[in-house]
């Protein structure tokens, strides 16, 4: 007999989600400090309607729903935090300063190492008001806190049930 398995009431797909998403913020937060090293750059694809997300309405018009943007020469005053990023880009030689969550972010890929992530959209309705209300109590014990002196693809529909 084969048992089938159980719900997942531990949510291990929104953990793997999540744990995914700090390899975004890490090699986000390197690029803010120390700049891109070597050859490194990255595509950051992103859902423009995702809660949190800022950008122009002309950028909203001319990407409704997803937007990939290349940070490789050209982009500046790169901030990053436990929630998201926000970044300043040229799109047609117009500046333009995007706000990002990492709850927004559906692919990341750094093509000088072949180093890419997808993140699933919309399976999981509930996903971002997951990740944005841990983020918030992370922040609350943050605050709490004194202040403190650092070439596969992966999909995270291998780590769902079918």
């Amino acid at each position: 007999m084969s048992e089938t398995p159980s719900e997942d009431l531990m949510r291990y797909d929104l953990m793997a989600q999540e744990a995914l998403r700090g390899v975004v913020r890490k090699a986000l937060d390197v690029a803010a400090a120390e700049g891109l090293p070597g050859e490194h750059h990255f595509y950051i694809s992103f859902n423009t309607n995702a809660p949190g997300v800022q950008i122009s309405p002309r950028l909203h018009e001319q990407y409704p729903d997803e937007i990939t943007i290349v940070m490789q020469h050209q982009f500046w005053d790169l901030d990053v935090s436990d929630q998201g990023f926000s970044v300043s880009l040229s799109f047609n030689k117009v500046p333009e300063r995007l706000v990002v969550p990492f709850s927004a972010v559906i692919g990341f890929f750094d093509p000088s190492v072949q180093f890419g992530l997808q993140f699933t959209q919309g399976e999981d309705d509930d996903l971002a008001e997951v990740l944005e209300a841990e983020a918030a109590a992370a922040e609350d014990e943050e605050d709490a806190k004194p202040a403190e002196a650092g070439g596969d693809v992966v999909s995270l529909d291998a780590f769902r049930k079918k």
